[in-house]
């Protein structure tokens, strides 16, 4: 038997990370089983449902490295096949047409709210005779199709994630929906209808999704029967939640994919993290690994029942881990992007590459985010530089004008500017002017920066040197000083 999974996302808003985790999950079984990932987009909302948002879930799987085997299936294009299958469950009688109005309907609500009961539909049209059907239809009423369900009826099934799961026909809220009316005849099908007829007809063996889907499981497990398909297995992952041990949402700052990659956050690093938001490898300890080798390891065994807490500082920490160890050439490629949007000119000739190449060298232990490069680079982008208090302070001090001053003259002096050379001169103005290094390293700093801490100075030095910077930043920090 081939193994086949599917995710199938509703394109009423952007890929979240929800979402993005569940994929993962179904990715990473169906990779460790040899089997096919199937993308299927539920599009059936036709009023919330947007082609941005359908590009947005592609882009965001293809970045994210999540690539599919079928797929993308679009429900608005099985209709037919869905009026079928529900004409298939009305003829056997398993199914009814009910014309309860909406006005009957929130009545029968309010009547079970005054008795403390939970809400659910009476069945009271399952049974009707054609005489009353044709009265209903001789006052226009519209009708929704409804499954019958047997409120004595125990569903069982052993979760993947939660092992046995036991649910009565009596806790679902009565006959279900599963199509509404159209002028002529079967419409549009609901969500729980519709799915169960994509998995048995694109022969899904596994469904893995979130744990907020299990009451939808009781109901689709009696719709598989009423067709005589195969069910499949079941694993309901526990959900992401907030530092306190809410569902996570959009008031906890945590949003789509795409703004996950805008944040600064790489793919790999991402998609690294969301495999450990309720899954731990064999061994404890291992923390960074690809989608390859996590799909090695992948079981079911491992994932958690209680939910996973979203956790911001770990998912730097990895980001951070990912940048570190990246290649010079793919964090340029990377950061560029990031520089281009903050209004940064980079022209794209060989020269400035070179220059480019020093610049992410130097500035890449700094990095947490990809984001961090633009104020981290900041200063060799801008003519001008702006002193924090600490740098200002600093350039105040007695003997710093005389100290820069120094490093002017040398500098104009000096043909070639480079490491030891650079080393050099700070040697030759201390010797000269009877300086502490320290006083003039300080200097140098904050009036280069215009910062107290960053990257390494003398690198930074010589790349506003290969620039012209250096000698207009030196100037200004003594001006600034007058």
């Amino acid at each position: 038997m081939t193994i086949k999974v599917r995710l199938a996302p509703s394109p009423t808003g952007n890929l979240h990370i929800g979402t993005a985790r569940t994929a993962v999950f179904n990715w990473l079984f169906a990779r460790h089983h040899h089997g096919k990932f199937v993308l299927r987009i539920e599009d059936t909302d036709v009023e919330r449902s947007r082609p941005e948002f359908t590009e947005n879930i592609l882009q965001g799987l293809r970045w994210l490295g999540l690539n599919w085997d079928e797929g993308p299936f679009f429900q608005t294009q099985r209709l037919e096949i869905y009026k079928q299958a529900v004409q298939t469950l009305l003829d056997r009688g398993l199914a009814y047409r009910c014309y309860t109005t909406s006005e009957e309907l929130d009545a029968l609500r309010e009547a079970q709210k005054a008795r403390g009961e939970a809400p659910r539909y009476d069945n009271r049209h399952r049974n009707l005779t054609p005489e009353q059907e044709a009265a209903y239809k001789a006052e226009g009423r519209s009708f929704v199709i409804r499954f019958k369900i047997d409120d004595d009826r125990e569903i069982v099934w052993n979760d993947l994630v939660r092992d046995k799961m036991v649910w009565r026909g009596s806790d679902l809220g009565g006959d279900m929906v599963i199509a509404r009316a159209a002028a002529d005849g079967i419409g549009q099908p609901l969500y729980n209808f519709a799915v169960v007829v994509d998995d048995i007809d694109m022969q899904i063996t596994h469904v893995i999704r979130g744990e907020d889907h299990i009451a939808n499981t009781a109901k689709q497990i009696l719709l598989y029967e009423a067709f005589g398909a195969k069910i499949p297995e079941f694993a309901h992952t526990p959900l992401i939640l907030n530092q306190e041990g809410r569902k996570l949402s959009k008031r906890d700052g945590v949003t789509s994919i795409s703004d996950f990659k805008q944040m600064g956050f790489t793919a790999e690093a991402l998609v690294n993290y969301m495999t450990l938001l309720g899954w731990s490898p064999p061994d404890s300890t291992q923390e960074i690994f690809t989608l390859q080798e996590a799909a090695q390891q992948f079981s079911f065994e491992r994932v958690n029942k209680a939910g996973a807490k979203f956790d911001w500082a770990k998912l730097d920490w990895i980001n951070s881990q990912y940048i570190h160890t990246m290649s010079v050439d793919k964090l340029i490629d990377l950061v560029i992007p990031y520089w281009e949007e903050a209004g940064y000119k980079l022209t794209g000739g060989r020269e400035e590459r070179s220059w480019l190449e020093r610049l992410v060298t130097l500035i890449q232990p700094s990095l947490t985010r990809l984001v961090d490069a633009v104020a981290i680079s900041k200063l060799f982008f801008t003519d001008t530089v702006e002193f924090s208090e600490e740098a200002a302070t600093q350039l105040k001090q007695e003997g710093v004008a005389t100290a820069i001053k120094g490093v002017i003259v040398a500098l104009q002096n000096q043909q070639e500017l480079n490491e030891a050379s650079a080393q050099d001169i700070i040697k030759k103005v201390v010797k000269e002017q009877n300086f502490k290094k320290g006083l003039i390293m300080r200097s140098l700093r904050a009036a280069l920066t215009g910062d107290m801490h960053g990257p390494d100075l003398i690198q930074s030095w010589l790349l506003l040197h290969q620039i012209g910077l250096d000698k207009l930043r030196l100037a200004k920090a003594i001006a600034e000083d007058n």
